[in-house]
């Protein structure tokens, strides 16, 4: 097995055994087969464990992994930086990026972070992305349609007990590392010291949103890119619903893009 290898076989060989963990499944893959997309998803506390074990449904169905982008304070960190390379993971819209949608391979992609995903139990299942929108840059620079995704149980492997983002930012730390005051339980104690409950985790992939369907948009147009931002956090928040079986969240009305 070769240093460049491992980081790929590891990855696929922990992610399989949580698909069975957790009871995986996923609807929806159909709308995957087509060309590149920026695939954007829910961040389910406390690492989007959906969203990895999407990457290996994708990996087994197309033959090659998703690149993921990822915190761009890891890259930084010895091991994680190592298999962040090995595994063709991102941090940032660079050549990697072009070259990737160029191959016709999906990028994917968790707007809220760690913000979102490290919340506490009151805030369960509610999708939280702020008004960043550069995803939306990247999706319409390469010319991508967005794929929205999200998964019941996501929020349910742990219980969180705080919200990470305030206390971070009353103690002082960088934007990058407020999700570090994180405090919540697995079934054997503390995360990370703990594996997650075993809840099951049912995946949704709605249909494509094209980006461009009202007409073309510009990157420095912030009032468009907004109003595409809460359409696709509107069909993310629906795919959540939809997932637990629970009444919608958002007005019908708003709901675009969705299936």
């Amino acid at each position: 097995m070769t240093a460049a290898g491992l980081p790929l076989r590891l990855w696929l060989a922990y992610w399989r055994l949580l698909k069975r963990y957790h009871r995986y499944t996923v609807e929806g893959l159909e709308h995957l087969d087509g060309p590149a997309a920026l695939v954007v998803g829910y961040h389910g506390r406390p690492l989007a464990y959906d969203m990895c074990m999407l990457t290996v449904a994708l990996y087994d169905r197309h033959g090659y992994l998703p690149h993921g982008v990822v915190h761009r304070g890891m890259k930084h960190l010895p091991v994680l930086g190592w298999l962040i390379a090995g595994l063709g993971f991102i941090t940032a819209d660079g050549d990697d990026v072009a070259q990737a949608v160029a191959r016709g391979e999906h990028i994917v992609v968790t707007p809220g972070g760690a913000n979102e995903g490290c919340r506490s139990f009151r805030h369960r299942y509610r999708v939280h992305w702020g008004e960043g929108v550069g995803y939306l840059r990247l999706a319409l620079r390469h010319g991508d349609d967005v794929e929205p995704v999200a998964a019941a149980g996501a929020d349910d492997a742990y219980i969180g007990l705080n919200d990470a983002e305030p206390l971070g930012r009353r103690l002082g730390l960088p934007r990058d590392w407020r999700w570090l005051p994180w405090f919540g339980f697995g079934p054997l104690g503390p995360y990370p010291l703990s594996p997650p409950f075993p809840v099951r985790m049912r995946q949704l992939i709605g249909a494509p949103i094209d980006l461009r369907s009202d007409g073309p948009v510009s990157l420095d147009d912030r009032p468009a890119l907004l109003r595409l931002h809460a359409r696709v956090q509107d069909a993310v928040q629906e795919l959540l619903d939809r997932a637990r079986g629970v009444a919608p969240s958002v007005p019908a009305g708003r709901l675009r893009g969705a299936a």
